[in-house]
């Protein structure tokens, strides 16, 4: 059984060991949690460039000391050339996944760190920016070994993946990928990081570096503007909530599917599973997780365009009602649309006040639209991609909408005091990670170690597939994957322990007589936790 690290004064946990010594070296000089998350999403972007990027978006979760908890929106909306007509007129029935075309968005990252600085602040945080970003530049500059996971990662669509512009460049030695171990530096990036150090972060949409970006952007033929850049601000986002047992659990509001992961808790609580990693615990959680989708998909949209208020999805009465409609003897057929598929990082703080994060990062796919822009060394994203060009969607294109997201960080506060910052990676997977993680914990009795990395499923649809599987990993009791086929899930089991594609989750719990934390990230991942 795993062990699970714990802290006295302070931890982080990150899916890469280099950025969570990132966090941990800014705890250690007196940092509180906000700027050793900052410090860490500066690092992981080098480190781990086929989850995420500056060039991708971000979402927080802060809780306060006193107990306020803050969300923090920082994802870009299409730029003033992104329409319909515009992608039609290219002969595109959806938009494209890599290239120029593919970079619909803003880049809203690096402006979800400035407000997060700014309430760090606000907080008594002192360290200056230059300290913040002082190992993601360093890193970038002089290299540093491709992890395992880069290598291992097999991108969808590769072809239009390396001929996208600068990627080869960029990512790749003599066409071929880094192989584990090899030694890369990203000159450009630190250039860039090292601007923004001296500048201050708004240099990313308003000075030399976002005019480098929008003239790039130009020359490329993307659809986002210099004046897209310049309008770009992230925004503070009142968080959503549930109570459940003896905790308060928050998760992030549209336009993420943070209601998704709520509503996953919300319904499994009121279905009464008396045991962990049985029958009745994974098929209730499959079961919760199909009637929280079918909830998402006609509600979740950029919050300026909700048709409904995604609260009143998560009153008692209709979670009650919700729970009502499983059948514990029977797989419910839900037809699901295809599945959000993402590459991300997730990432924890807690500091030795109780200040506690939830961060999450993420170009979309491995490597975003696959284009490097020449000028900064930045790689843009393709979350862009979840918009519809069909204008009466749910999420259709439109130039300053926000896009769906699958980023959600999640946070739980509990009565006795504990407070527990968790999350993962995996697209359409996240909210059904974060409910296993978090029943493994909270409703079970299982340490943070084990909640972390004992086996996950993931209910969708299989990738370039017409069917619905539930995929598994080797782990499972085969009486219990029998179990589920008797009730009538199809099975896929995944060949392997520890499958990337099944999450790369985290989770500190900080408890409130001593302030001893604990700590983890994934055994799928190549990070950890660190603290003093």
């Amino acid at each position: 059984m795993p062990e699970t690290p714990v802290f006295t004064a302070a931890a982080v946990a990150a899916p890469h060991h280099l950025a969570a010594q990132a966090g941990q070296t800014v705890l250690a000089q007196g940092g509180n949690a906000i700027e050793a998350m900052v410090a860490m999403a500066a690092s992981i972007a080098v480190v781990y460039p086929h989850m995420n990027g500056i060039g991708g978006d971000g979402f927080w979760l802060v809780r306060e000391r006193g107990g306020r908890v803050r969300g923090i929106e920082a994802c870009g909306p299409a730029g003033r050339l992104a329409t319909i007509q515009r992608y039609r007129e290219k002969e595109f029935d959806a938009i494209p996944a890599r290239g120029p075309d593919a970079m619909v968005t803003v880049a809203g990252a690096v402006g979800g760190w400035r407000l997060a600085l700014e309430l760090a602040r606000a907080l008594g945080g002192r360290l200056p920016l230059e300290t913040l970003l002082a190992d993601a530049i360093k890193q970038a500059r002089e290299g540093v070994p491709v992890s395992p996971s880069e290598a291992r990662y097999v991108p969808q669509e590769l072809d239009t993946l390396h001929d996208a512009p600068n990627f080869s460049r960029t990512f790749l030695k003599e066409g071929k990928p880094y192989p584990a171990g090899a030694m890369r530096t990203l000159p450009q990036l630190a250039a860039t990081l090292e601007q923004l150090a001296h500048a201050g972060l708004g240099d990313f949409y308003r000075g030399d570096i976002g005019r480098e970006i929008a003239a790039d952007l130009e020359r490329l033929g993307a659809p986002v503007t210099r004046a897209d850049l310049e309008a770009y601000a992230a925004a503070e986002r009142v968080p959503l909530s549930i109570r459940r047992r003896d905790a308060t659990l928050y998760n992030f509001p549209p336009p993420t599917q943070g209601l998704a992961a709520l509503l996953i808790l919300g319904i499994f609580d009121r279905l009464n599973v008396a045991e962990a990693e049985t029958t009745d615990h994974y098929h209730g959680l499959i079961e919760a997780t199909k009637r929280a989708f079918a909830i998402r998909d006609r509600v979740v949209t950029d919050f300026n365009h909700l048709r409904h208020d995604p609260a009143a999805f998560l009153t008692p009465e209709r979670l009650a009602r919700e729970a009502a409609q499983v059948d514990m003897r029977r797989a419910a057929q839900v037809p699901l649309p295809d599945p959000g598929h993402g590459d991300t990082v997730w990432m924890g703080a807690i500091d030795g006040d109780g200040l506690a994060v939830s961060y999450i990062q993420s170009v979309y796919w491995e490597y975003g639209s696959g284009t490097v822009l020449p000028s900064t060394g930045i790689c843009w994203q393709n979350r862009g991609m979840s918009f519809s060009l069909d204008p009466k969607a749910v999420n259709p294109l439109e130039p300053g909408r926000r896009p769906f997201h699958t980023l959600i960080p999640a946070l739980a506060c509990f009565d006795d005091g504990r407070v527990m910052s968790y999350g993962s990676m995996g697209g359409d997977g996240q909210p059904q990670f974060q409910a296993q993680i978090f029943t493994r914990y909270a409703d079970y009795g299982m340490s943070v170690a084990d909640a972390v990395d004992a086996p996950r499923l993931l209910y969708g649809r299989t990738w370039g597939a017409p069917s619905l599987s539930v995929k598994v990993e080797d782990r499972f009791d085969p009486a219990c994957i029998a179990a589920l086929g008797r009730l009538g899930h199809e099975l896929e089991e995944l060949g392997g322990p520890y499958i990337d594609s099944l999450g790369h989750a985290g989770m500190l719990v900080r408890h409130p007589r001593n302030g001893r934390i604990e700590a983890t990230h994934d055994p799928r991942s190549d990070g950890g936790a660190m603290g003093l």
